[in-house]
């Protein structure tokens, strides 16, 4: 029995470089956060924000030139690793290539946002899933079989003991999604990882895998990272969310606060963007300008040039993440006040009210 109120992951100000012939891009920079077993993470951002490298990190598959410096800390709690066999983290940071394969797939899974090109052609369902399971569990190749029978019913398969012996063409994009969950949590993984799993798909094909995926965490007890750039996808599915831009973590809140209360700029921008049965409103409003451009950035806010609150205090100093709530982080010299004017960090300017604007 998983214990729910614990973190499994926990990361530690995470940066991810990469060194290019014009210098270095900072694609991650400075990202932290904590992630409790059964929980939902939402992760949002524009495209480009650093959401997918983030949790590629987390997942081992940076390759050169890209790499994560000292001081970075992925850390990763599970009962394997320890040999008196009490729980302890590991820093996933620190990990040779080699080491990860035993964790990528059996503890931490991933599902991606094309789930054509995540399955091999050449080979049937069973192939891959069997393959998965065998290599990560001690069982028989018949006793995996089984298995992947089991995981393609439950995620929806219809008659999987007859299909499981066909090829990826064979199945529509919801059905592969379908397949591509099942073998992410075929070895019952303590992190699963989606980057835009939906994108591809149709609305209705849509709404099914999100059901599908808050039925499954329900049952699996896994924590859950899901990476959009839709915040209506967020409200449906996380427990808090985290708000990238530029690399770097803007704000991050329970999705109750995310939505109500939002202080961040860039937040208010995002929520601006996307049309809300709650608010009245003419019409959207979107961002101006255009996201920053990571190579050699300036040690300052990334959305300063787009920011309608930036001060002078914004054009020197680089603004550091704190709680400014409890549970609720931000990185903000100005930030708007929450709807009930509270003060927030002593460190934190005042901004207006969202009703005095």
């Amino acid at each position: 029995m998983r214990i729910l109120n614990e973190p499994v992951l926990i990361v530690k100000d995470l940066r991810t470089y990469f060194d290019i012939a014009e210098g270095t891009v900072k694609a991650v920079n400075g990202v932290s956060f904590e992630l409790n077993m059964n929980e939902a993470l939402g992760v949002v951002g524009e495209t480009g924000s650093g959401k997918s490298v983030t949790m590629k990190s987390v997942m081992g598959m940076i390759r050169k030139p890209g790499y994560i410096p000292e001081g970075s800390q992925i850390l990763f709690k599970t009962n394997e690793f320890s040999k008196d066999g009490s729980k302890e983290y590991i820093n996933l940071a620190k990990l040779s290539t080699k080491a990860f394969t035993r964790i990528r797939g059996k503890h931490i899974g991933m599902v991606f946002q094309d789930p054509m090109a995540s399955l091999n052609p050449m080979y049937t369902v069973a192939d891959q899933m069997i393959e998965t399971i065998v290599y990560h569990q001690n069982v028989s190749l018949e006793e995996a079989r089984e298995r992947a029978i089991e995981l393609l019913t439950k995620v929806g398969l219809p008659n999987a003991k007859e299909r499981i012996d066909d090829y990826p063409f064979q199945f529509s994009g919801g059905q592969r999604q379908r397949i591509i969950i099942a073998i992410s949590l075929s070895c019952n993984p303590e992190v699963l990882i989606a980057d835009e799993p939906t994108t591809a798909l149709d609305v209705t094909i849509q709404a099914q895998i999100l059901e599908l995926m808050k039925d499954l965490q329900r049952d699996f007890e896994t924590a859950m990272v899901y990476i959009t750039h839709d915040l209506s996808v967020v409200a449906e599915i996380a427990d808090k969310v985290m708000v990238m831009y530029g690399g770097t973590q803007m704000e991050m809140a329970d999705v109750y606060t995310i939505f109500d209360n939002p202080m961040h700029p860039y937040t208010h921008a995002l929520l601006s963007c996307i049309p809300r049965h709650d608010l009245k409103k003419d019409e959207l409003e979107p961002i101006k300008g255009q996201p920053p451009i990571m190579l050699n950035p300036p040690p300052l806010c990334p959305f300063l040039p787009r920011c309608p609150r930036a001060t002078e205090r914004c054009k020197k100093e680089w603004p550091e993440l704190q709680e400014v709530e409890k549970g609720h982080l931000l990185r903000c010299f100005n930030p708007v006040l929450n709807k009930k004017g509270k003060k927030v960090n002593d460190g934190v300017e005042m901004g207006k009210l969202e009703d005095d604007k």
